[in-house]
This record gives C-alpha cells, structure tokens and sequence, in this order.
C-alpha cells in the first residue's frame, strides 16, 4: 500500500489512523485482504482482516452488504473499504458499507472462510 497510496483520495485513512478517529464517524480505508471470516455462528456476518503498510483494520460486513457485493467480497485482493467505525470493547473496527475493487495487478493470496 505505500507504493500506491498517492492513488486514494486524502480522506482513506491509514489502518493505524483509525483509533484516533470518533465512533460512529464515516470513514474510508484500503488494504489487501489477508483473512475472510464466515463463522457459522456470525449469522451471516463476513470478517476481513485488511492490512496496509501500517497495520491491520478490521471489518465488518453484514448479510445484505456481502450479498450486494459478494464477488467484490470474494474475489478482490486489494479493496477499499467505506462505512461507520466502531470503538466497542476496545475493539476498533469498521463496519461496511460499500466494498471497492482496487485493481492490484497481482494476485494476492488470503487465508479465507476458515
């Protein structure tokens, strides 16, 4: 990600920024996936693990956001990611709104659904 960082907008944050934003606030983060979660236990509920040159953000996707953009979801290496940030039992992570294809040009392997 820091070779392509000056490809995002100012306002995508870094995954070390995330702590110092609010709760609640709206906010952009882009990374490669390296973990995708489906417990059967979630209800439904995707987790991604998406790291940047900073660090790791965690992420939420609800039933009907990864039934909207399961391909995105699946088979995206490089996302950015949009929704509301989350600070819950010293927990920081987002919860999606919007997944984005990032064109990487490489394949990028992930552990996934495990």
């Amino acid at each position: 990600m820091a070779h392509r960082r000056h490809e995002f907008p100012p306002d995508v944050l870094r995954a070390v920024d995330l702590a110092h934003q609010r709760h609640n606030h709206w906010v952009k983060v882009a990374g490669c996936i390296i973990v995708r979660q489906r417990p059967g236990t979630a209800k439904g509920f995707v987790f991604l693990s998406l790291e940047d040159e900073t660090g790791v953000a965690n992420i939420i996707i609800e039933p009907n956001v990864f039934d909207q953009q399961r391909d995105t979801v699946i088979n995206s290496s490089l996302v950015m990611i949009e929704g509301v940030l989350q600070h819950l039992e010293g927990t920081v992570s987002i919860r999606a709104h919007r997944v984005h294809a990032v064109e990487s040009g490489v394949a990028l392997a992930s552990h996934d659904f495990h």
